[in-house]
């Protein structure tokens, strides 16, 4: 896992180029805090900040190819890079090293971007070929780690976090309120956008071809949520489904460091940890959140599944005082707004690992969108069915949807089934299944001032462009907009990776291996009518695990939203709490944004709603962002200087001699 960052820059003045990248490494060295290094070729730079986790000692980046004519910076791992390389070799491909990276270069080498089909990884990297002037941008299927770009002053700059790019000579963010607007009605930015005006990111599965000054980019693989049906019988698939899920953790375990979990207590993360233990030579160390509130605590469960397993466990106590008072770093590191509060445990989480020695860690992020785990999937089917189901069918359909939840209570079980019946015909074409979720989102879209923008516009264009989505049924629709939004926009980034990576961990998802997920695929559906959630995946570990782990209901992941903040009144709520500082932000709507703020700030806790919570952390956060990346000239010391040691690789400007350095 690493950070890269660099530009093609034709009129940059050669004697700026090596303080350039070496600020835009410095503003993202808590990626890769072990060593850093940077290529130097006329007008183009590139380099990386480096956790170490492959080869310790010969991984060294960039990193070129014995002729030095090809260069890669690379971020994140090639789980299957030991059978990559025997293939390689075989082909007459040699390598200098152990390291993944070298396996992503002589592939790239010997194959072009055809090789990408090849990968089974979270990698995001840049290639360049020093003769021909090309360069190549590239990122996973399923998105996993970012990859930002954008045009300024002729230059293009790209790199793994967004705040690199204000190291480059007049570059300054700006918010778009076009996408604002998209993320406050979806809650992520979609796959090839970000809040920032002019800057976007490379969108999963995206490879990204500069050539003579022209830029095309394509996707190397679309995202597939359907399978042929398994053949054989319910047994055999569960099986099936184990033996799939050993194999992605045998190779997720690879690697010169110890490899720790991620324990929440729930179904995916203790299969996780459980093949772990069957897999690891090293005692299994797992890690965990537990909060002051039982009302979000599962930390009964966390120990169970622990204790049952014989791992070493440990976790992080969070308090609303904690995420008050970490909210504004989380986010700068997030970098994007943010519609709940669950991100600033996992943020510190993170660095509790980091202190205890960890580096990497396996988690169960894509479990939910693989095997339908989530409410979402079911409420879809009962949706799809509802005209042709009986009154008490479909109160039998609701009580089971989420006994957890008051609002699916007994009480209120008509209204429900009113607002049911209002959302059984498909209102938002192709969006059927998450028409009810983004009501949340059209009320947090009001924050926003009126410009006329449709906040669904985005997302709707998305599906009408995307090969084969009429095609899919609506629960498989629902897959792949979970895919394609909250899961690479908000679970594997802004509570995932960016989080993790705060603090120099790498987090590595076992369901995310493409066998993995076309396995699901296969036996979805056939073998699970939605009456129990994951009830394939139960069964291919029945035994293995706690009875009391396998008979639990999914428990969504959630942290204390609003809160926290009026409980606490940190100094940067004065961000939306003063009629000036809501005036700054020339982005809000200030009448309603008062408004839903003067609520928050009166109404206890238990009366706020879903809707309103999530909409007031969208507009706190993105005042946030705006102070910070917007308004805010004063960031950190990025010179050389500011703690990274940063090595010049080579330096082939003509201005220059050429300077030998590391390899």
């Amino acid at each position: 896992m690493c950070g890269i960052a660099g530009f093609l820059a034709p009129s940059l003045h050669p004697d700026a180029a090596p303080g350039v990248v070496t600020s835009m490494l410095s503003l993202i060295r808590h990626r890769g805090p072990d060593e850093a290094g940077y290529y130097l070729d006329d007008g183009f730079a590139m380099g990386t900040v480096r956790l170490a986790i492959v080869d310790l000692a010969a991984g060294s980046q960039p990193m070129s190819d014995a002729a030095e004519r090809h260069w890669i910076s690379f971020n994140g791992e090639l789980y299957n890079h030991v059978e990559l390389r025997e293939e390689l070799r075989a082909l007459g491909r040699p390598f200098r090293t152990h390291c993944d990276t070298e396996v992503v270069l002589q592939a790239w080498i010997q194959w072009g971007p055809e090789c990408l089909t090849r990968f089974d990884g979270a990698f995001a990297f840049a290639v360049r070929d020093a003769v021909t002037g090309d360069l190549f941008l590239a990122r996973d299927r399923y998105g996993k780690r970012p990859l930002f770009y954008t045009e300024h002053g002729g230059a293009l700059l790209f790199a793994s976090e967004m705040k690199a790019f204000r190291a480059f000579p007049g570059f300054r963010f700006t918010l778009d309120p076009r996408e604002l607007a998209s993320v406050f009605a979806v809650w992520t930015p979609l796959p090839d956008r970000t809040p920032f005006q002019g800057v976007r990111q490379l969108p999963m599965g995206g490879v990204l071809t500069v050539r003579g000054g022209r830029r095309t980019l394509r996707t190397y693989e679309e995202l597939a949520v359907a399978a042929p049906p398994f053949e054989g019988s319910e047994e055999d698939a569960a099986a099936f489904v184990r033996e799939t899920l050993r194999a992605s953790v045998e190779k997720r375990l690879r690697g010169d460091v110890e490899v720790g979990v991620y324990l929440s207590g729930g179904l995916d993360s203790s299969i996780v940890t459980k093949l772990a233990t069957d897999l690891s030579p090293r005692e299994v160390r797992t890690f965990s959140v537990e909060f002051e509130s039982a009302e979000f605590d599962e930390s009964g469960s966390q120990r169970v599944v622990a204790s049952h397993l014989g791992t070493r466990h440990s976790s992080v106590t969070v308090s609303g005082a904690d995420i008050a008072e970490h909210f504004p770093s989380a986010v700068e590191h997030a970098e994007v707004p943010a519609f709940r509060t669950a991100f600033v445990p996992m943020y510190l989480l993170s660095r509790h690992v980091r202190d205890s020695g960890i580096k990497t860690v396996l988690s169960g992020e894509g479990a939910d969108e693989a095997f339908l785990g989530y409410s979402l999937f079911r409420e879809t089917m009962l949706r799809a069915s509802w005209h042709e189901l009986s009154g008490e069918e479909r109160e039998a359909g609701l009580a089971r949807l989420h006994p957890e939840l008051a609002h699916f209570g007994p009480a209120h079980r008509k209204h429900m089934a009113g607002l049911f019946q209002q959302f059984s015909e498909e209102r938002l074409p192709g969006l059927f299944s998450h028409e009810l979720r983004y009501q949340n989102g059209r009320f947090a879209a009001r924050l926003l001032e009126d410009r006329g923008i449709d906040p669904f516009a985005g997302v709707l264009d998305l599906v009408r462009t995307a090969p084969g989505y009429a095609d899919l049924t609506a629960v498989q629709k629902a897959q792949w907009l979970e895919y394609k939004t909250l899961l690479a926009g908000y679970l594997l980034s802004t509570q995932g990776e960016r989080m993790s990576l705060a603090h120099g961990v790498e987090n590595r998802c076992p369901f995310l291996d493409p066998a993995v997920v076309r396995a699901a695929a296969s036996v979805n559906l056939r073998f699970d009518d939605g009456s129990e959630e994951k009830a394939l995946l139960k069964r291919a570990f029945r035994g293995e695990l706690p009875a009391s782990s396998l008979a639990r209901r999914k428990q969504p992941y959630r942290a204390p939203g609003s809160a926290v903040f009026k409980d606490r009144r940190p100094e940067y709520l004065e961000l939306v709490l003063s009629d000036t500082e809501l005036g700054k932000l020339d982005w809000a709507d200030p009448v309603f944004a008062r408004k839903l703020v003067a609520k928050i700030m009166a109404t206890p806790a238990e009366e706020i709603s879903t809707k309103e919570d999530q909409a007031f952390v969208l507009l706190l956060s993105t005042a946030l962002l705006d102070q910070r990346f917007v308004r805010d000239t004063a960031w950190p010391d990025a010179s050389p200087e500011s703690g990274l040691k940063i090595r010049t690789v080579v330096d082939n400007r003509r201005v220059l001699p050429r300077v030998g350095g590391m390899r």
